[in-house]
């Protein structure tokens, strides 16, 4: 995948950049951005295209707007947050496309920034409208993909333009995305786990069997686990099952013995008798969840399990909770679980938005080697080992004036 050229392979001086980042950042009622750490994560490649004579137009979607202008949904608030990163003025375009956006691109100054409207103000944009994507591409002299988040869609401004740049590439957050994915599976260093949780097997199938192929042990956590049981012939209660997922689950267990993966799930279970913070809750072994209770986190057996498992391995990738941790009292196998992984010297790598809330929460977001930018598009990279933006880019260059001789 690091056959897409980078930022780093343009002559910028002058040129206009086109730079689709992922600012779909939360805002408050009052319309202030309450969280900037996207904003953030995308400035060494807005201020290297400006300190490179560049002439930045920034993209990015907010929200889900439905194809039609949504003021609570406008990227003005972002305009002003990004000024004060960069401590520059952030020009705003009333719309992502059109004939005064076009005036306000052709004005900018090298050195100068123009972020423009919600690109989800237009259907074309989620419909990957060709149309829509060659407009955009009228803004661009270089276009470059620095939205992770977004890499796993066909959208226009992801995969439609590249269409009709001449030079296109990705910047610095992307290639770090790539280089942290492919040392984790493509040349990890060994032995490589894989920690699974979360609530669904079916959104996760495809992972757990291209993981197989991959990993030397795999830990499944969350409800998903409980399909598990169901497939071993153990007691569920009222636990998450999928039933239609239940030879799946044993598949997958089959293809782990054969291929020699060790694979580990739970052997105790916190039990309650409702979802509810007052439930009464309590551990038993997995194979005694009474009749009308639901497992809502790992056990302290499992946790000291799972522990020893990620103590012994050098490299980690980890996706999806173990419990519902937004509970104060089925927290602690997740907590547990990011703070043994925060301790472990091993190479770690996490993505998924519950998993990045949990690290968050558990205090060791400073101990993982890195978290990923992208919920989607960390599971289907997981899974596929590819993305549709990244496709799109490889063997895309430039002219010979546009593409450094010396790189």
């Amino acid at each position: 995948m690091l056959s897409c050229k980078t930022i780093e392979d343009f002559d910028l001086r002058g040129r206009r950049v086109f730079i689709r980042v992922d600012y779909n950042v939360p805002l408050d009622e009052a319309g202030n951005v309450t969280d900037d750490s996207r904003i953030r994560r995308s400035l060494p490649t807005v201020n290297y295209a400006l300190d490179h004579g560049g002439r930045v137009i920034l993209a990015s979607h907010l929200g889900r707007p439905k194809g039609k202008p949504e003021p609570k949904l406008s990227l003005k608030p972002v305009a002003v947050r990004l000024s004060r990163l960069l401590n520059k003025e952030v020009k705003f375009a009333p719309d992502c496309i059109g004939s005064q956006v076009e005036e306000m691109v052709e004005a900018l100054q090298p050195g100068e920034v123009l972020l423009l409207e919600n690109l989800r103000f237009h259907p074309g944009e989620t419909k990957n409208d060709l149309q829509f994507a060659r407009e955009l591409a009228r803004l661009a002299d270089v276009y470059i993909n620095e939205a992770f988040g977004t890499a796993h869609r066909r959208h226009a401004s992801t995969y439609g333009i590249v269409q009709f740049v001449e030079a296109a590439g990705i910047g610095f957050l992307m290639r770090k995305e790539i280089e942290y994915f492919e040392r984790a599976l493509v040349d990890p260093r060994r032995p490589l786990l894989a920690v699974i949780g979360g609530a669904k097997v079916s959104t996760k199938i495809g992972i757990l069997e291209s993981l197989l192929e991959k990993v030397d042990k795999l830990v499944i956590g969350g409800a998903m686990a409980f399909t598990f049981y169901r497939y071993l012939g153990w007691p569920t209660g009222k636990s998450l099952v999928e039933e239609e997922m239940v030879d799946v689950a044993g598949r997958v267990m089959k293809r782990a013995w054969q291929s020699g993966v060790k694979l580990y799930i739970p052997v105790d279970v916190v039990v309650a008798s409702g979802l509810s913070p007052q439930a009464e809750s309590r551990t038993v072994p997995c194979q005694e969840i009474p009749r009308d209770w639901m497992g809502l986190d790992i056990g302290p057996a499992t946790i000291t399990l799972f522990e020893e498992v990620i103590s012994d391995t050098q490299t980690i990738i980890w996706n999806g909770p173990m419990g519902v941790f937004e509970m104060e009292k089925f927290k602690s196998g997740t907590f547990s679980v990011a703070r043994a992984i925060g301790r472990s010297s091993a190479l770690s790598i996490a993505g998924g938005g519950d998993t990045d809330v949990a690290i968050s929460r558990a205090g060791v977001t400073d101990q993982i080697s890195y978290i990923s930018t992208g919920g989607g598009a960390f599971l289907e990279l997981l899974e596929k080992g590819t993305l549709p933006a990244l496709e799109i880019l490889k063997g895309k260059g430039g002219s010979h004036e546009e593409t450094f001789h010396s790189r």
